[in-house]
């Protein structure tokens, strides 16, 4: 794309006023936006009204700065690319839902925009320790089956989704809702690095966007509208996962979720999502045969070993008592009969081995693994 062109959307892009939808109504009538802009006011007008028209004639504050800071960023990895809604390599899928992006800041390697099978999964930012364990597993799971997995970079489920994809050593998309040129949550600045080396980094926020609030629920719908699929693996009643997937179902995508325990908020988005219709999943082999991803299985069965390595009984009491719900130590020594002092050191030994976990307000859990 050659720089006058280039400035143009983004001069598009910044115009107060315009958003999106009016973008695309101008580029339905004019063509590029740098054959727009040397439209008279007046057919302006006929599309956007007086008003706007106006403003299209009026370049928008920090607009050359921005195409400065643009063609720097650009120009600084060769991994860095900036594509419209002209382009050839925009994704399809994106172009199918109601609300396309106008633009899209891509940080890595972009042949992962076409890979034939890719997976959103969202959830809750504080989520439970068994609820970052499934995020691992299936992920990890997926994508020894072949699945990219898309997500948004969050802290909790979406950053467990993240690593167990880069675990794997397959393709991860992480959908952001500021500019490239920044990271947040700060603490994830090194899994961006990681994605930006393995997967792709996308934004639809000009360079230099800080993290706003609206612009994560708005950033949702390109997350589903780039998968197949969306998995909510934990979610609250009023949890941000739960518009995605919302977004998913308006845009023909299937809807997954992982059921929970009937006494964590984090399980109450998902049974919700299940009593409205949502796929109720209990293992990766459920997601690929719903998506007719995967006729023969999982490559060397390993979502089916996994799932009966964790259905296996396991001889230690002290699990068999604990099960797979939050329990406390008063209900935990009626049901094995260890004194105090010896349950939890024993708690602290399965703790240690990852086997359990230590919940808020003295609660213990089992994790799956265990």
């Amino acid at each position: 794309m050659q720089d006058a062109e280039r400035d143009a959307w983004l001069r598009l892009k910044l115009t107060p006023g315009v958003g999106d939808a009016t973008a695309r109504k101008l580029l339905a009538a004019f063509g590029l936006p740098i054959d727009l802009f040397a439209k008279p006011r007046a057919a302006l007008a006929a599309v956007t009204g007086s008003k706007l028209a106006e403003r299209l004639r009026v370049e928008p504050e920090g607009w050359r700065e921005l195409c400065e800071r643009t063609r720097a960023w650009l120009a600084g990895d060769a991994s860095r690319h900036l594509l419209t809604l002209g382009d050839a390599d925009y994704p399809a899928e994106l172009l199918q839902i109601e609300d396309p992006p106008l633009l899209l800041y891509l940080e890595g390697e972009l042949n992962a925009l076409r890979h034939p099978l890719r997976l959103a999964m969202v959830g809750s930012r504080n989520p439970t320790p068994q609820g970052t364990d499934h995020a691992r597993q299936f992920a990890r799971t997926l994508v020894e089956a072949g699945a990219c997995i898309v997500s948004g970079l969050a802290l909790g489920i979406d950053g467990a989704a993240h690593e167990g994809a880069l675990e794997a050593g397959g393709c991860t998309l992480a959908v952001v809702g500021t500019g490239l040129d920044q990271v947040y949550p700060k603490k994830h600045q090194a899994l961006a690095r990681r994605i930006a080396e393995q997967g792709l980094l996308i934004s639809e926020y000009p360079l230099g966007t800080p993290p706003l609030a609206p612009n994560f629920p708005r950033r949702n719908r390109i997350i589903s509208g780039l998968s197949q699929g969306v998995l909510v693996v934990e979610a609250a009643l009023q949890s941000g996962s739960l518009i995605t997937a919302r977004q998913a179902a308006e845009q023909g995508r299937e809807v997954f979720a992982i059921p929970g325990s009937i006494h964590a908020p984090q399980s109450r988005g998902c049974h919700a999502l299940i009593r409205q219709g949502a796929k109720l999943v209990e293992s990766a082999q459920d997601i690929l045969e719903e998506l007719q991803a995967s006729p023969g299985g999982l490559p060397a069965g390993a979502d089916r070993e996994a799932a009966a390595a964790d259905n296996q009984p396991t001889d230690d009491p002290l699990l068999q008592a604990l099960g797979y719900e939050p329990s406390g130590l008063d209900a935990l020594q009626a049901r094995c009969g260890l004194d105090t002092a010896t349950l939890q050191a024993r708690l602290l030994e399965l703790e240690f081995d990852g086997r359990v976990a230590r919940l808020a307000g003295g609660l213990y859990q089992r994790r799956a693994s265990g």
